[in-house]
């Protein structure tokens, strides 16, 4: 009787864990931690039926190899560490070899963290090329009291961290839209920015392309000599709207025609996309407070929602 009730333990042990909430991104990824979870519950379940614990053993064998994969966590080691502003940085990764992590426009990928023992996930969009090789590299953002920012914040050049995916992305086609409209809010630069270098990238595609960057102060905007260096093409414009700043008189002259003080209201919105060359096709990302108060400002401006994609 004694061995049956240890074999019960050790089946107990090796039983998954249910996701707790703070584990789901709330990206609605294909699969999510908790189709994985339900996936593996099933093979253990399997497993203990046929009290064969090698038909668990698949499931670590997978993560070794350090390929992305959207049902398990792969490794990957931080190469730099960049500090952006006061509480932004750009974190690069490692790839083997000249491996990509050949990811589709604006896809994410999602970062399992363990803060006071609890595991949280979020996710996150590379801002490097998706076709980079050796490389991967994203800009993230500290909250102070953010539990994932805790962990992120103990980074340091070296560490192994633990990433899958990639999941989500908007299907971009060259040509397809006329002008695209990008709304970001700070960090909810990321995903635009694949998609303006695929766009610069190639002669042929002749998509106009007008990005609307919120941030709170000048200093408070990421990656700018990147971004001067996209607005330069013919068909990029990109504008600045800065809700602490209260004159443009302090800004480097070249920013001051571009940018703007407050919010981005309606009334914006529709000076906006008036000056856009072709009916715009929209993307936003931000808070979903700003994800809410962008599609309202849109609608009020006469832009269907089919005409929208929001990360």
């Amino acid at each position: 009787l004694q061995t049956m009730s240890g074999n019960e333990d050790d089946w107990l042990a090796l039983k998954p864990q249910e996701p707790s909430p703070s584990q789901c991104c709330g990206s609605g990824c294909k699969p999510c931690i908790y189709d994985v979870y339900e996936k593996e519950l099933a093979q253990w379940e399997r497993a203990k039926a046929k009290q064969d614990k090698s038909l668990l053993m698949e499931k670590k064998e997978q993560s070794n190899n350090s390929e992305l994969n959207p049902d398990t966590f792969t490794a990957f080691n931080i190469s730099s560490v960049e500090q952006l502003t006061e509480d932004t940085y750009q974190y690069k990764f490692e790839l083997p070899g000249n491996s990509s992590l050949r990811l589709s426009l604006g896809q994410h990928i999602v970062l399992r963290g363990v803060v006071n023992g609890l595991e949280v996930q979020r996710a996150y969009t590379p801002i490097s090329p998706g076709n980079a090789e050796g490389y991967f590299e994203v800009l993230m953002k500290c909250y102070e009291a953010g539990l994932m920012s805790q962990y992120i914040k103990t980074w340091k050049k070296g560490d192994t961290v633990f990433w899958r995916g990639p999941f989500g992305g908007f299907p971009y086609q060259p040509n397809k839209h006329g002008e695209l409209l990008m709304l970001a809010s700070g960090t909810g630069l990321a995903p635009m920015l694949p998609i303006l270098r695929s766009i610069t990238d190639d002669e042929d595609d002749e998509t106009f392309v007008t990005l609307v960057g919120c941030f709170r102060t000048f200093d408070k905007i990421y990656l700018k000599p990147l971004l001067q260096d996209l607005a330069r093409y013919w068909n990029i414009r990109i504008f600045y709207v800065l809700s602490q700043e209260t004159s443009l008189d302090k800004l480097p002259w070249s920013y001051q025609e571009n940018t703007y003080t407050g919010h981005l209201n309606e009334d914006l919105m529709k000076a906006i996309i008036n000056s856009c060359r072709r009916r715009p096709f929209v993307l936003i990302c931000g808070s979903s407070a700003f994800n809410e108060d962008m599609s309202r400002y849109l609608k009020a401006a006469g832009i269907e929602e089919s005409s929208c994609f929001v990360f």
